[in-house]
């Protein structure tokens, strides 16, 4: 396959190292870069095959600059949810393009292990089980890829998790201790869950690779930005300075907005989700938050 991959962030070089095992690839960015087979945007916009690893907060905007529609089968590599308005990434793409031209990639892969060609396994999701099922079979014999029609589930778990990622952080700097941090993650499952079925999403999928999986590693590690976000909370740091030292993309942080108002919206119960963001936004002592949560 001829594939472009459009985003040059870590997460982009990732998805270009892993696919050019076996396709023909180039990549692009808003900025050049010093990176082999990089192209143009117009370049690698004609081709037929697109993945985008775009963060979700610049999306609507990117798509609505630069895009230019030539019948792309677009492969998602983003995950969060937009905050001004709500919305998920599939509805954002979905007002350039058909949902059957659209697929979304998930499942616990940090890049830097995606680019050493470490062991992984991911999911490709679409209500077009055609076009999952090729993007699955390009990637790389040190990637397992499996397929879903789930793309709700696919969305939600992909945001959310970065969330209680956050959260994993604050337990880990604050040294709340492993059955803290068991007990974080297990009942953040729950609420993700939660969170996702009032969305429409199969509850299964969150006992997967894009759920279970991908939550269980973003909440433990801090080579997970959204982690490296909760011990900077932990460590009593405001998120404007937590964010300036990081120098990477959290999409945790405005993901936490956007659930939070979703939450009041549809009065959903989002108990962890709401103590990450009155630690974000209102400035809540994270010791506090912890005594919140137990009572």
């Amino acid at each position: 396959m001829k594939i472009a991959i459009i985003g040059a962030g870590k997460w982009g070089k990732a998805l270009y190292h892993a696919y050019s095992q076996s396709n023909e690839m180039v990549i692009a960015s808003r900025t050049p870069r010093d990176i082999e087979h990089f192209v143009s945007m117009d370049e690698a916009l004609r081709h037929k095959h697109i993945v985008i690893a775009i963060p979700a907060q610049f999306v609507r905007s990117w798509m609505e600059e630069n895009f230019i529609d030539h019948g792309q089968k677009i492969l998602v590599a983003a995950k969060g949810i937009e905050t001004s308005t709500g919305a998920f990434l599939n509805e954002i793409y979905g007002e350039f393009v058909t949902a059957d031209r659209l697929a979304f990639i998930s499942g616990p892969s940090f890049a830097t292990e995606v680019q050493q060609s470490l062991p992984a396994a991911l999911i490709i999701s679409s209500s077009n089980s055609e076009l999952a099922q090729v993007y699955a079979d390009a990637l790389p014999n040190f990637i397992k890829g499996y397929i879903s029609d789930d793309v709700a589930g696919a969305e939600v778990a992909g945001a959310y998790k970065n969330v209680i990622a956050i959260a994993g952080g604050v337990c880990e700097g604050l040294g709340l201790g492993n059955n803290a941090r068991a007990a974080l993650i297990s009942r953040g499952l729950v609420e993700m869950t939660r969170f996702g079925e009032a969305c429409g999403a199969n509850s299964e999928t969150f006992l997967s690779l894009g759920g279970a999986g991908d939550l269980f590693l973003t909440a433990s590690s801090t080579m997970s930005r959204n982690f490296r976000v909760g011990l900077g909370l932990s460590a009593g740091k405001n998120i404007e300075t937590i964010l300036e030292e990081l120098g990477e993309v959290a999409e945790g942080v405005p993901t936490t907005k956007a659930l939070h108002k979703i939450a009041i919206d549809k009065d959903i119960y989002l108990p962890i989700a709401n103590e990450v963001y009155q630690m974000i936004y209102e400035g809540k002592d994270p010791s506090a938050s912890v005594g919140d949560l137990l009572n």
